[in-house]
């Protein structure tokens, strides 16, 4: 399955049963920590996404987006053909576990301010994305997914 295919079904009768794992677009990309910025973005573009998880070796250590790129080296004056992705991607990586409801997704995306969740294995080896966009595609439920929304863009 390539990136932007879904697992599962989206005609569950009852979302609040659904997993994260049958939501979540698989396939999923990663970029490693000291690859360069010119690399992540064409990784971005090729694929159509504008987000990366970010890898040193096996481990998950960050979060690249586009955004990133953008504001923390391209309006900073850095070279994307010598800076690292270590040096724009965000630090902190919020998770979530494939076998947790979707609920649990809604939840960490208000609490934390996010868009977008890697989500991990039993291994805890990260395995795909759920995003925003992602929940508001379950029938019957975009209203949810824009009161989610709404939580992220208020000022805190």
């Amino acid at each position: 399955m390539s990136i932007g295919e879904h697992m599962g079904t989206r005609s569950a009768p009852r979302r609040r049963r659904m997993r994260i794992g049958e939501l979540m677009t698989q396939g999923l990309e990663t970029i490693e920590a000291d690859a360069t910025l010119r690399a992540a973005a064409e990784l971005m573009r090729s694929y159509g996404i504008g987000a990366l998880p970010v890898m040193d070796g096996e481990q998950l250590v960050g979060m690249l987006t586009d955004r990133d790129i953008t504001v923390r080296a391209t309006a900073a004056g850095k070279d994307p053909n010598r800076t690292r992705v270590r040096e724009a991607m965000t630090h902190a990586v919020i998770t979530c576990d494939a076998d947790a409801p979707l609920s649990e997704a809604e939840h960490l995306m208000e609490e934390k301010a996010v868009r977008r969740l890697v989500v991990l294995d039993a291994y805890k080896k990260p395995v795909g994305l759920i995003s925003l966009d992602d929940l508001a595609t379950i029938p019957g439920e975009t209203r949810h997914a824009g009161e989610v929304l709404r939580e992220l863009n208020t000022p805190q």
